[in-house]
């Protein structure tokens, strides 16, 4: 009788209603309503298009369909679709009103509906449709034999226009097939941006026909061809995501200069001797591709007509690659020392009244708005390009916070006060290793500030901002994911879904099923930590993993001259992430311990202690024979020694001093070991 009661009960579990709130939806939609019952999916599940969508539905539809036939094993019948109404009794029915066009503001609403017999995805362009899509392959649920989706209806459509994701390319060069498995984990966190930081002081990575020597001397042969980038631009494209380009000048030059010294701002006088000379007899200096990371000198110079001529004939071959409406200029970190060290452009600022070098910077931004604007771009730059002669048609980048001594969305608020459109990258950006609650928490609405419905509409979102001085194409993919989807589910659900107990859960779930797209955040660790053990058992190098966490900020590149581009970034830093496991769990059940001190709760607290202290064992015997592990034994043994102690704390049996014991657990906060911090260390100072 129990082994039938046990039976009738897994029955009944099976075929439970769905609730709401066990949904692993991300980003979370606007309107959410589960029913009673299950569309149970079938071999004979098939889908039909109707109504008049841009081509990229089909292979939005054939890509779902291989996803989903992926997550089932179920064979599909139905194969590729090439077709509008080709199925008109498909059980589901795909509804576009329009072509909808890649760009801002276009309708990325839909409505979806599940009942027991059929799925209905209404949306007014195929935008939509797409985005529909991927939450119905997050609705998926299953039993023990059968996969279904709850009957439900969602109603959504994003609260910015603007959810993008720069990747750096220069620092670091991300091959195509990098770009690529982004894009679609992008596309599946209904973002629609991608800002390709193209050019740096660590190269120049567009082949230029008209140019040859910026591939040839400022590239390491490391670039995309113009066939590749527009094939990246289709890819995009199919995908529902617009690609902004950015070439940064004037300052970030050194590889612009490597090919064309002659239009850099440095004057170099040789000692004992002649110095080159360019057409105008002033003195050059030769430039050199930067290595290192940081913040260069080598910058245009604004006053040599020839800067513009070789800008124009760059964009005029740069931008019909791209046919989105915005080009980013850059325009950051421009620190002036050539500038102000150069007699020539210094005369060049008495003779058109320019009092500053910002205001030489705008003169500078303002004769490439043209260039632009002759192939139909939008100019955009990083928020220094703001000053009172920047054209109104400018896009302005926020980037700067308190970490460079701005309030926290100063900057933004300006931008809008002013009357430019802005996008919000301050408090995104995911190379710094914040955790990812900074970044959920983060809103591009500025929190008390007095702006206007008119302003308010100016601010048309944010980007999570991928700067690749620290990341390789093995490790990339684990700094923008999964974090990258809280930002996500930030840009586009409503303002009020901040809870971050339901973020972590779903975040969870994200970051497995984007596997699906070939991302590799999650198995390229496990590449990481075998290379760091000699091809020996990692578990205890993952394990460890799950309480460290890679220094924060930019403090692993101590002084910028660390770690060079060419550096091995393949140690112990790069296998571990933001929001280490145990870090939290730990946290949890210290203060469940704090709040209520029953033996339960203090066995939860005492099993962390014990498994680092045999951690620490393990890790030793798999450092004899692996060169690699050592950097992190001191980090293990402050850990195991505290451990040691809080255990006979837990039991009132330490006979440690009050300050001793506190200097035993300050000594788990260094920095100094394997470029990496406990992430329990906060957690433990409140045992004591």
């Amino acid at each position: 009788m129990k082994y039938l009661f046990v039976l009738l009960l897994a029955g009944v579990t099976a075929s439970a209603q769905v609730q709401k709130e066990q949904l692993n939806l991300m980003p979370w939609p606007q309107n959410v309503v589960v029913n009673e019952g299950n569309f149970t999916v079938t071999k004979n599940f098939r889908v039909n298009i109707s109504g008049n969508p841009n081509p990229r539905i089909f292979g939005g539809v054939t890509r779902f369909l291989r996803r989903l036939d992926g997550r089932t094993g179920i064979f599909f019948e139905q194969g590729f679709i090439t077709k509008l109404n080709e199925f008109p009794n498909a059980e589901l029915q795909i509804n576009c009103d329009k072509n909808g066009k890649i760009g801002l503001y276009e309708d990325e609403s839909y409505h979806l509906d599940i009942q027991k017999n059929k799925i209905t995805i209404n949306a007014t362009s195929d935008l939509g449709a797409l985005h529909a899509l991927e939450t119905l392959l997050q609705l998926l649920q299953n039993d023990s034999k059968s996969f279904y989706f709850p009957v439900s209806k969602i109603s959504d459509f994003p609260r910015f226009t603007w959810r993008g994701l720069m990747i750096d390319a220069s620092r670091h060069f991300q091959p195509v097939d990098v770009i690529k498995r982004n894009l679609d984990g992008l596309a599946a966190m209904k973002m629609n941006v991608f800002h390709w930081h193209l050019v740096d002081d660590q190269g120049w990575r567009i082949e230029t026909k008209k140019h040859p020597k910026l591939i040839e001397l400022a590239s390491d042969g490391l670039y995309y061809t113009q066939e590749e980038i527009r094939n990246i631009v289709k890819y995009a494209d199919e995908r529902g995501i617009l690609i902004v380009p950015e070439i940064d000048v004037p300052g970030h030059g050194s590889a612009i200069l490597t090919a064309y010294p002659e239009i850099g701002s440095k004057v170099i006088t040789l000692t004992g001797g002649t110095a080159e000379k360019n057409i105008e007899g002033t003195a050059i200096s030769t430039y050199g591709i930067e290595r290192n990371a940081g913040i260069f000198s080598p910058t245009l110079d604004p006053s040599n007509p020839k800067t513009y001529k070789i800008l124009s004939e760059l964009f005029d071959e740069v931008c019909p690659l791209f046919p989105g409406a915005y080009f980013h200029i850059g325009g950051d970190e421009n620190e002036g020392k050539d500038w102000d060290a150069n007699p020539k452009i210094q005369e060049f600022k008495k003779k058109h009244n320019l009092k500053t070098n910002h205001e030489l910077q705008t003169y500078f931004t303002m004769q490439l708005a043209p260039m632009l604007k002759k192939h139909g771009k939008q100019l955009m730059g990083w928020e220094e390009i703001l000053t009172k002669d920047l054209s109104r048609e400018a896009i302005v980048h926020s980037w700067r916070g308190p970490n460079e001594g701005v309030a926290a969305g100063q900057s933004l608020v300006d931008a809008v006060k002013k009357g430019y459109k802005t996008v919000l990258s301050n408090g995104y950006y995911i190379d710094l290793m914040y955790p990812v609650a900074s970044h959920y928490l983060n809103d591009p609405m500025p929190k008390g500030a007095d702006l206007s419905a008119e302003e308010k509409a100016r601010i048309l979102g944010g980007e999570a901002t991928m700067w690749t001085e620290l990341t390789t194409p093995e490790t990339i993919d684990s700094r923008i994911w999964p974090r990258t989807a809280a930002i996500a589910e930030r840009l586009w659900s409503a303002e009020n879904i901040t809870d971050l107990a339901s973020m972590r859960k779903r975040l969870d779930n994200v970051s497995f099923r984007l596997e699906e797209l070939g991302l590799t955040h999650l198995k390229n660790k496990d590449v990481i930590l075998r290379n760091i053990a000699n091809n020996q058992n990692i578990s205890s190098l993952n394990e460890f993993t799950n309480v460290c966490e890679p220094l924060k900020g930019y403090t692993r590149n101590k002084g910028g001259t660390e770690y060079q581009m060419y550096s091995p970034f393949t140690l112990f830093a790069d296998a571990c992430t933001p929001d280490a496991k145990d870090s939290l769990a730990f946290n949890e059940a210290v203060n469940q311990y704090l709040a209520n001190k029953t033996p339960e709760n203090k066995a939860k607290v005492a099993a962390f202690f014990n498994k680092w202290i045999a951690l620490h064992k393990e890790l030793i015997d798999l450092g004899a024979n692996a060169p690699l592990v050592q950097p992190i034994l001191p980090l293990s043994k402050k850990l195991s020694d505290a451990s040691h102690e809080l255990l006979l704390v837990l039991e009132n049996k330490s006979t440690l001093k009050t300050a001793d014991l506190k200097n035993l657990i300050e000594q788990c906060n260094t920095k100094d070991h394997a470029d990496v911090e406990l992430s329990v260390y906060e957690s433990l100072k409140k045992l004591i």
